[in-house]
Protein backbone atom coordinates (compact mmCIF):
# COMPACT_ATOMS: atom_id res chain seq x y z
CA UNK A 1 0.00 0.00 0.00
CA UNK A 2 1.20 3.81 -0.88
CA UNK A 3 2.11 5.47 2.60
CA UNK A 4 -0.38 8.67 3.05
CA UNK A 5 0.08 11.29 5.28
CA UNK A 6 -2.82 12.56 6.76
CA UNK A 7 -2.53 16.52 7.60
CA UNK A 8 -4.52 18.27 10.11
CA UNK A 9 -4.97 19.22 13.93
CA UNK A 10 -4.25 16.04 15.76
CA UNK A 11 -5.95 15.00 18.83
CA UNK A 12 -5.58 11.73 21.17
CA UNK A 13 -5.53 11.17 24.73
CA UNK A 14 -2.69 9.93 27.20
CA UNK A 15 -5.27 9.30 30.11
CA UNK A 16 -8.37 10.31 31.94
CA UNK A 17 -8.65 14.13 32.05
CA UNK A 18 -9.52 15.52 35.64
CA UNK A 19 -10.73 18.73 33.71
CA UNK A 20 -11.11 20.94 30.81
CA UNK A 21 -8.00 22.60 31.24
CA UNK A 22 -6.07 19.08 32.47
CA UNK A 23 -3.45 19.95 29.38
CA UNK A 24 -1.22 16.92 30.31
CA UNK A 25 -4.42 14.17 29.31
CA UNK A 26 -3.99 14.20 25.88
CA UNK A 27 -1.71 15.10 23.02
CA UNK A 28 -2.10 18.19 20.52
CA UNK A 29 -0.61 19.17 16.94
CA UNK A 30 -2.34 22.47 15.55
CA UNK A 31 -0.58 21.32 12.41
CA UNK A 32 -0.11 17.78 12.86
CA UNK A 33 0.86 14.84 10.60
CA UNK A 34 0.06 10.61 10.50
CA UNK A 35 1.86 8.43 8.47
CA UNK A 36 -0.25 5.49 7.67
CA UNK A 37 1.48 2.59 6.15
CA UNK A 38 0.09 -1.00 5.68
CA UNK A 39 -2.37 -0.39 7.90
CA UNK A 40 -1.43 0.94 10.59
CA UNK A 41 0.09 4.46 11.87
CA UNK A 42 4.03 4.44 11.66
CA UNK A 43 4.45 8.26 12.63
CA UNK A 44 2.63 10.83 14.48
CA UNK A 45 3.40 14.27 15.54
CA UNK A 46 4.36 17.96 13.66
CA UNK A 47 3.74 17.70 10.61
CA UNK A 48 6.80 18.70 9.26
CA UNK A 49 8.67 16.50 11.55
CA UNK A 50 6.16 13.28 10.14
CA UNK A 51 6.55 14.83 6.27
CA UNK A 52 10.41 14.43 6.88
CA UNK A 53 10.19 10.48 7.93
CA UNK A 54 8.44 10.23 4.94
CA UNK A 55 10.97 10.82 2.67
CA UNK A 56 9.63 12.42 -0.96
CA UNK A 57 6.80 10.75 -3.21
CA UNK A 58 4.31 10.31 -0.45
CA UNK A 59 0.93 11.39 -0.74
CA UNK A 60 -0.89 13.93 1.45
CA UNK A 61 -4.68 14.15 2.33
CA UNK A 62 -4.58 17.74 3.50
CA UNK A 63 -7.90 17.92 6.37
CA UNK A 64 -6.96 21.35 7.69
CA UNK A 65 -8.02 22.83 9.76
CA UNK A 66 -10.49 19.87 10.56
CA UNK A 67 -9.33 17.76 14.02
CA UNK A 68 -8.15 14.29 13.35
CA UNK A 69 -9.07 11.74 16.51
CA UNK A 70 -9.07 8.19 16.44
CA UNK A 71 -12.66 6.30 15.39
CA UNK A 72 -14.87 6.18 17.67
CA UNK A 73 -15.82 3.04 19.30
CA UNK A 74 -19.09 2.10 20.32
CA UNK A 75 -19.56 -0.56 22.84
CA UNK A 76 -22.64 -2.10 22.64
CA UNK A 77 -25.46 -2.73 20.02
CA UNK A 78 -27.69 -4.54 18.24
CA UNK A 79 -27.29 -4.76 14.07
CA UNK A 80 -30.47 -6.67 13.64
CA UNK A 81 -32.99 -3.80 14.85
CA UNK A 82 -31.79 -1.02 12.89
CA UNK A 83 -35.82 -1.37 11.27
CA UNK A 84 -37.66 -0.80 14.95
CA UNK A 85 -35.30 1.88 16.29
CA UNK A 86 -37.79 4.96 16.70
CA UNK A 87 -40.86 2.48 17.59
CA UNK A 88 -43.38 4.12 20.14
CA UNK A 89 -44.07 3.45 23.76
CA UNK A 90 -42.66 0.35 25.29
CA UNK A 91 -40.72 0.11 28.02
CA UNK A 92 -37.64 -2.79 27.95
CA UNK A 93 -39.34 -6.16 28.59
CA UNK A 94 -42.41 -4.90 26.42
CA UNK A 95 -40.32 -3.13 23.82
CA UNK A 96 -38.42 -6.56 23.13
CA UNK A 97 -42.19 -8.62 23.06
CA UNK A 98 -43.88 -5.94 20.88
CA UNK A 99 -40.57 -5.09 18.16
CA UNK A 100 -37.50 -6.79 19.14
CA UNK A 101 -38.22 -10.36 18.74
CA UNK A 102 -40.58 -10.07 15.71
CA UNK A 103 -38.00 -8.21 13.83
CA UNK A 104 -34.89 -10.25 15.02
CA UNK A 105 -37.44 -13.40 13.30
CA UNK A 106 -36.39 -12.07 9.59
CA UNK A 107 -33.39 -12.76 10.15
CA UNK A 108 -33.67 -16.84 9.29
CA UNK A 109 -33.70 -15.35 5.92
CA UNK A 110 -29.42 -15.05 5.01
CA UNK A 111 -29.95 -12.54 2.74
CA UNK A 112 -31.71 -10.20 4.79
CA UNK A 113 -29.06 -9.97 7.44
CA UNK A 114 -26.64 -9.47 5.16
CA UNK A 115 -28.57 -6.26 3.80
CA UNK A 116 -28.72 -5.31 6.99
CA UNK A 117 -25.74 -5.80 8.30
CA UNK A 118 -23.97 -4.00 5.24
CA UNK A 119 -25.78 -0.72 6.10
CA UNK A 120 -25.46 -0.99 9.40
CA UNK A 121 -22.18 -0.82 9.35
CA UNK A 122 -22.15 1.93 6.63
CA UNK A 123 -24.21 3.51 9.01
CA UNK A 124 -21.32 3.22 11.76
CA UNK A 125 -18.87 4.55 9.67
CA UNK A 126 -20.73 7.23 8.04
CA UNK A 127 -21.09 8.35 11.89
CA UNK A 128 -17.27 8.55 12.77
CA UNK A 129 -17.40 4.48 14.23
CA UNK A 130 -14.76 2.50 13.11
CA UNK A 131 -15.41 0.20 16.32
CA UNK A 132 -18.66 -1.30 17.38
CA UNK A 133 -19.15 -4.76 19.81
CA UNK A 134 -22.54 -5.87 18.52
CA UNK A 135 -25.06 -8.16 19.15
CA UNK A 136 -26.41 -10.39 16.07
CA UNK A 137 -30.00 -12.26 16.16
CA UNK A 138 -30.07 -15.76 17.18
CA UNK A 139 -29.30 -17.19 13.76
CA UNK A 140 -26.02 -17.94 13.27
CA UNK A 141 -26.49 -16.86 9.90
CA UNK A 142 -26.70 -13.76 11.17
CA UNK A 143 -23.20 -13.49 12.58
CA UNK A 144 -21.85 -14.77 9.34
CA UNK A 145 -23.38 -11.93 7.52
CA UNK A 146 -22.19 -9.30 10.26
CA UNK A 147 -18.42 -10.79 9.89
CA UNK A 148 -18.39 -10.57 6.13
CA UNK A 149 -19.17 -6.93 5.78
CA UNK A 150 -16.93 -6.24 8.48
CA UNK A 151 -14.29 -8.34 6.96
CA UNK A 152 -14.80 -6.73 3.50
CA UNK A 153 -14.58 -3.21 5.28
CA UNK A 154 -11.38 -4.23 7.19
CA UNK A 155 -12.61 -2.94 9.95
CA UNK A 156 -12.09 -4.07 13.85
CA UNK A 157 -15.49 -5.60 15.52
CA UNK A 158 -16.21 -7.37 17.99
CA UNK A 159 -19.73 -9.40 17.92
CA UNK A 160 -21.61 -12.65 18.40
CA UNK A 161 -24.76 -14.46 17.93
CA UNK A 162 -26.96 -14.19 21.12
CA UNK A 163 -27.93 -17.47 22.81
CA UNK A 164 -31.66 -17.71 23.98
CA UNK A 165 -33.70 -20.78 24.50
CA UNK A 166 -36.34 -19.50 26.59
CA UNK A 167 -39.02 -16.72 26.98
CA UNK A 168 -39.58 -15.57 23.57
CA UNK A 169 -41.06 -16.88 20.07
CA UNK A 170 -39.97 -19.98 18.78
CA UNK A 171 -38.62 -18.00 15.67
CA UNK A 172 -35.73 -16.25 17.63
CA UNK A 173 -35.19 -19.34 19.91
CA UNK A 174 -31.99 -21.91 19.69
CA UNK A 175 -31.45 -24.90 22.69
CA UNK A 176 -28.59 -24.99 24.59
CA UNK A 177 -26.54 -27.78 22.50
CA UNK A 178 -27.60 -25.13 19.47
CA UNK A 179 -26.24 -21.96 21.12
CA UNK A 180 -23.44 -23.63 21.89
CA UNK A 181 -22.17 -25.29 18.74
CA UNK A 182 -23.46 -22.48 16.81
CA UNK A 183 -21.34 -20.41 18.59
CA UNK A 184 -18.07 -22.88 18.66
CA UNK A 185 -18.61 -23.31 14.88
CA UNK A 186 -18.78 -19.17 14.27
CA UNK A 187 -15.63 -18.90 16.86
CA UNK A 188 -13.55 -21.56 14.33
CA UNK A 189 -14.36 -19.18 11.17
CA UNK A 190 -14.35 -15.98 12.25
CA UNK A 191 -12.06 -14.84 15.84
CA UNK A 192 -9.06 -13.64 14.22
CA UNK A 193 -10.21 -13.56 10.90
CA UNK A 194 -9.38 -10.12 9.58
CA UNK A 195 -10.15 -8.00 12.28
CA UNK A 196 -13.15 -9.72 14.17
CA UNK A 197 -13.28 -10.81 17.23
CA UNK A 198 -15.75 -13.11 18.04
CA UNK A 199 -17.96 -12.48 21.74
CA UNK A 200 -19.43 -15.24 23.54
CA UNK A 201 -22.98 -13.24 23.71
CA UNK A 202 -26.39 -14.80 25.79
CA UNK A 203 -28.65 -12.59 25.07
CA UNK A 204 -29.36 -11.91 29.23
CA UNK A 205 -30.49 -14.28 32.09
CA UNK A 206 -34.26 -14.22 30.95
CA UNK A 207 -33.54 -16.05 27.53
CA UNK A 208 -31.34 -17.72 29.05
CA UNK A 209 -32.27 -21.23 30.89
CA UNK A 210 -29.39 -22.55 33.44
CA UNK A 211 -28.63 -25.03 31.01
CA UNK A 212 -27.67 -22.50 28.36
CA UNK A 213 -26.15 -20.40 30.57
CA UNK A 214 -24.02 -23.89 31.62
CA UNK A 215 -23.20 -23.85 27.82
CA UNK A 216 -22.07 -20.36 27.54
CA UNK A 217 -19.65 -20.57 30.76
CA UNK A 218 -18.50 -23.45 28.63
CA UNK A 219 -17.26 -21.31 26.42
CA UNK A 220 -15.36 -19.06 28.28
CA UNK A 221 -13.96 -21.44 29.97
CA UNK A 222 -12.94 -23.11 26.25
CA UNK A 223 -11.90 -19.55 25.06
CA UNK A 224 -10.61 -17.61 27.98
CA UNK A 225 -9.80 -14.83 25.50
CA UNK A 226 -12.81 -14.57 24.28
CA UNK A 227 -15.35 -11.65 24.99
CA UNK A 228 -18.20 -12.05 26.85
CA UNK A 229 -21.34 -10.09 26.32
CA UNK A 230 -24.89 -9.68 27.89
CA UNK A 231 -27.56 -7.20 29.76
CA UNK A 232 -27.34 -6.57 33.24
CA UNK A 233 -30.01 -4.30 35.76
CA UNK A 234 -31.42 -2.53 32.94
CA UNK A 235 -35.03 -2.14 33.89
CA UNK A 236 -37.02 -3.43 37.50
CA UNK A 237 -39.43 -5.08 35.82
CA UNK A 238 -36.26 -7.30 34.31
CA UNK A 239 -34.44 -7.90 37.69
CA UNK A 240 -37.58 -8.85 39.38
CA UNK A 241 -37.99 -11.48 36.52
CA UNK A 242 -34.66 -12.74 36.62
CA UNK A 243 -35.00 -13.60 40.73
CA UNK A 244 -37.86 -15.03 39.80
CA UNK A 245 -35.78 -17.71 37.30
CA UNK A 246 -32.91 -17.54 39.43
CA UNK A 247 -34.26 -18.01 43.28
CA UNK A 248 -30.99 -19.38 44.63
CA UNK A 249 -29.10 -16.04 43.87
CA UNK A 250 -28.06 -13.30 45.85
CA UNK A 251 -29.05 -10.93 43.06
CA UNK A 252 -28.85 -10.72 39.16
CA UNK A 253 -25.02 -9.92 38.95
CA UNK A 254 -24.39 -13.18 41.18
CA UNK A 255 -26.61 -15.47 37.80
CA UNK A 256 -24.07 -14.51 35.94
CA UNK A 257 -21.25 -14.89 38.43
CA UNK A 258 -22.13 -18.24 39.06
CA UNK A 259 -21.89 -19.44 35.50
CA UNK A 260 -18.34 -18.34 35.26
CA UNK A 261 -19.40 -15.00 33.48
CA UNK A 262 -18.00 -12.47 34.72
CA UNK A 263 -13.86 -11.31 33.69
CA UNK A 264 -11.38 -8.70 32.68
CA UNK A 265 -13.63 -9.16 29.09
CA UNK A 266 -16.63 -9.13 30.48
CA UNK A 267 -19.27 -6.42 28.96
CA UNK A 268 -22.68 -5.65 31.00
CA UNK A 269 -24.75 -3.25 28.67
CA UNK A 270 -26.46 -0.70 31.14
CA UNK A 271 -26.23 -1.58 34.82
CA UNK A 272 -28.09 0.71 36.10
CA UNK A 273 -29.33 -0.57 39.11
CA UNK A 274 -26.59 -2.26 41.05
CA UNK A 275 -26.36 -2.75 44.69
CA UNK A 276 -23.23 -2.00 46.03
CA UNK A 277 -22.45 -5.69 46.81
CA UNK A 278 -22.57 -6.20 42.63
CA UNK A 279 -20.46 -3.01 42.01
CA UNK A 280 -18.09 -4.48 44.00
CA UNK A 281 -18.71 -7.83 42.69
CA UNK A 282 -18.02 -6.19 38.92
CA UNK A 283 -15.30 -4.41 39.93
CA UNK A 284 -13.39 -7.41 41.51
CA UNK A 285 -13.76 -9.24 38.52
CA UNK A 286 -12.67 -5.86 36.36
CA UNK A 287 -15.83 -6.33 33.95
CA UNK A 288 -16.87 -3.31 32.43
CA UNK A 289 -20.39 -1.46 32.83
CA UNK A 290 -21.56 -0.09 29.44
CA UNK A 291 -23.54 3.34 29.39
CA UNK A 292 -26.35 3.31 27.16
CA UNK A 293 -27.86 6.56 27.25
CA UNK A 294 -30.38 7.30 24.91
CA UNK A 295 -31.76 3.96 25.27
CA UNK A 296 -31.91 4.10 28.80
CA UNK A 297 -33.85 7.41 28.53
CA UNK A 298 -35.98 6.29 25.56
CA UNK A 299 -37.22 3.35 27.12
CA UNK A 300 -37.67 4.94 30.88
CA UNK A 301 -35.40 2.62 32.11
CA UNK A 302 -33.19 5.25 34.42
CA UNK A 303 -30.61 6.97 35.05
CA UNK A 304 -26.57 5.57 34.98
CA UNK A 305 -24.67 6.77 37.61
CA UNK A 306 -21.50 7.38 35.82
CA UNK A 307 -19.48 9.52 38.31
CA UNK A 308 -20.36 7.81 41.29
CA UNK A 309 -19.41 4.14 39.49
CA UNK A 310 -15.88 6.05 38.32
CA UNK A 311 -14.95 7.47 41.02
CA UNK A 312 -16.09 4.45 44.34
CA UNK A 313 -13.52 3.07 46.26
CA UNK A 314 -13.72 -0.01 43.86
CA UNK A 315 -14.66 1.91 40.95
CA UNK A 316 -16.07 0.37 37.89
CA UNK A 317 -14.28 0.61 33.96
CA UNK A 318 -16.72 1.69 31.98
CA UNK A 319 -17.67 2.45 28.28
CA UNK A 320 -19.98 3.79 26.70
CA UNK A 321 -22.98 2.83 23.64
CA UNK A 322 -25.73 3.87 21.47
CA UNK A 323 -27.48 0.95 21.91
CA UNK A 324 -29.55 0.93 18.77
CA UNK A 325 -32.42 0.14 18.27
CA UNK A 326 -33.08 0.83 21.91
CA UNK A 327 -30.54 3.84 21.43
CA UNK A 328 -32.08 6.42 19.63
CA UNK A 329 -29.15 8.17 17.33
CA UNK A 330 -26.62 5.93 15.47
CA UNK A 331 -23.93 8.73 16.45
CA UNK A 332 -21.72 8.43 19.34
CA UNK A 333 -21.63 12.38 19.49
CA UNK A 334 -25.22 12.44 20.15
CA UNK A 335 -24.66 9.52 22.88
CA UNK A 336 -22.25 11.75 24.40
CA UNK A 337 -24.19 14.86 24.67
CA UNK A 338 -27.16 12.51 25.80
CA UNK A 339 -24.51 10.70 28.21
CA UNK A 340 -23.94 14.37 29.69
CA UNK A 341 -27.50 15.40 30.73
CA UNK A 342 -27.81 12.17 32.29
CA UNK A 343 -24.42 13.08 34.61
CA UNK A 344 -26.09 16.18 34.71
CA UNK A 345 -28.98 14.76 36.35
CA UNK A 346 -26.98 12.60 38.83
CA UNK A 347 -25.56 16.37 40.11
CA UNK A 348 -21.80 16.27 38.34
CA UNK A 349 -20.67 17.36 34.99
CA UNK A 350 -18.46 15.40 32.85
CA UNK A 351 -16.15 17.97 31.11
CA UNK A 352 -15.72 18.07 26.93
CA UNK A 353 -12.02 16.47 27.43
CA UNK A 354 -13.40 13.43 29.42
CA UNK A 355 -16.76 12.86 26.53
CA UNK A 356 -13.76 12.68 23.51
CA UNK A 357 -11.67 10.33 25.88
CA UNK A 358 -14.50 7.78 26.28
CA UNK A 359 -15.27 7.65 22.63
CA UNK A 360 -11.89 6.91 21.88
CA UNK A 361 -8.76 5.43 24.85
CA UNK A 362 -11.64 4.88 27.24
CA UNK A 363 -13.61 2.57 24.99
CA UNK A 364 -11.00 1.10 23.54
CA UNK A 365 -9.51 0.13 27.24
CA UNK A 366 -12.88 -1.20 28.59
CA UNK A 367 -12.87 -3.26 25.57
CA UNK A 368 -9.48 -4.43 26.11
CA UNK A 369 -8.23 -3.12 22.55
CA UNK A 370 -6.05 -0.47 23.58
CA UNK A 371 -2.76 -1.98 21.87
CA UNK A 372 -4.92 -1.49 18.54
CA UNK A 373 -7.16 1.05 18.49
CA UNK A 374 -8.46 4.47 20.83
CA UNK A 375 -5.21 5.68 20.35
CA UNK A 376 -3.10 7.87 17.77
CA UNK A 377 0.24 6.03 18.95
CA UNK A 378 2.52 4.46 16.08
CA UNK A 379 2.02 0.87 15.58
CA UNK A 380 -2.08 0.96 16.14
CA UNK A 381 -4.23 0.18 13.62
CA UNK A 382 -5.49 3.55 11.43
CA UNK A 383 -8.52 3.82 12.08
CA UNK A 384 -9.04 7.52 11.83
CA UNK A 385 -11.83 10.43 12.35
CA UNK A 386 -11.85 13.53 10.64
CA UNK A 387 -14.00 16.09 12.39
CA UNK A 388 -15.17 19.74 11.50
CA UNK A 389 -16.48 21.59 13.58
CA UNK A 390 -17.89 24.21 11.85
CA UNK A 391 -19.98 21.93 9.42
CA UNK A 392 -23.74 23.20 9.99
CA UNK A 393 -24.66 27.10 9.98
CA UNK A 394 -25.33 26.85 13.84
CA UNK A 395 -22.11 24.84 14.28
CA UNK A 396 -20.32 27.68 12.38
CA UNK A 397 -22.02 30.71 14.03
CA UNK A 398 -21.43 29.49 17.57
CA UNK A 399 -17.45 28.81 15.98
CA UNK A 400 -17.20 32.38 16.35
CA UNK A 401 -17.04 32.94 20.03
CA UNK A 402 -15.13 29.32 20.42
CA UNK A 403 -11.71 30.30 22.10
CA UNK A 404 -10.88 26.70 23.45
CA UNK A 405 -10.07 22.86 22.58
CA UNK A 406 -12.63 21.99 25.52
CA UNK A 407 -15.11 24.51 24.04
CA UNK A 408 -14.97 23.01 20.29
CA UNK A 409 -14.95 19.16 21.51
CA UNK A 410 -18.13 20.62 23.72
CA UNK A 411 -19.54 22.12 20.50
CA UNK A 412 -19.00 18.69 18.43
CA UNK A 413 -20.38 16.81 21.05
CA UNK A 414 -23.74 18.96 21.50
CA UNK A 415 -24.62 20.30 18.02
CA UNK A 416 -22.58 17.07 16.03
CA UNK A 417 -23.92 14.46 14.10
CA UNK A 418 -22.72 12.56 10.73
CA UNK A 419 -22.60 16.00 9.20
CA UNK A 420 -19.37 16.72 11.27
CA UNK A 421 -17.64 13.67 10.32
CA UNK A 422 -16.35 14.66 6.92
CA UNK A 423 -14.23 11.77 6.61
CA UNK A 424 -13.31 8.59 8.26
CA UNK A 425 -10.26 6.03 7.51
CA UNK A 426 -10.13 2.60 8.20
CA UNK A 427 -6.98 0.74 8.36
CA UNK A 428 -5.68 3.42 6.49
CA UNK A 429 -7.74 3.73 3.98
CA UNK A 430 -10.99 6.33 2.98
CA UNK A 431 -14.33 5.48 4.27
CA UNK A 432 -16.96 7.64 4.67
CA UNK A 433 -16.27 8.87 1.21
CA UNK A 434 -16.69 6.18 -0.63
CA UNK A 435 -19.69 4.97 1.39
CA UNK A 436 -22.88 4.45 -1.53
CA UNK A 437 -26.22 5.66 -0.72
CA UNK A 438 -28.15 2.84 -1.59
CA UNK A 439 -30.58 1.03 0.88
CA UNK A 440 -31.36 -2.05 -1.31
Amino acid sequence: MTDLILRGRTLSFLRWPDNAEDYGAYAYEEDGGLLLRDGKIVAAGAYGEVAATAGEGVTTADHRPHLLLPGFIDAHAHFPQMQVIASYGAELLDWLNKYTFPEESKFTNPQHGRRIARLFLDEMLRQGTTTVAAYCSVHKASAEAFFAEALERDMLVIAGKVMMDRNAPEAVLDTPQSGYDDSKALIAEWHGRGRGLYAITPRFAITSSPEQMEMAGALAREHPDLHIQTHLSENHAEIAFTQELYPWSRDYTDVYDHYGLLGQRSLFGHCIHLSEREADAISDAGSVAVFCPTSNLFLGSGLFDYQRYRTRPKPLRIAAATDVGGGTNYSMLRTMDEGYKVIALNGEKLNPLASFWQLTRGNAEALSIANRAGTLVPGTDADIVVLDSAATPGMRLRMETVGTLAEELFLLQTLGDDRAVAEVYVAGRPAKSTLGSSIN
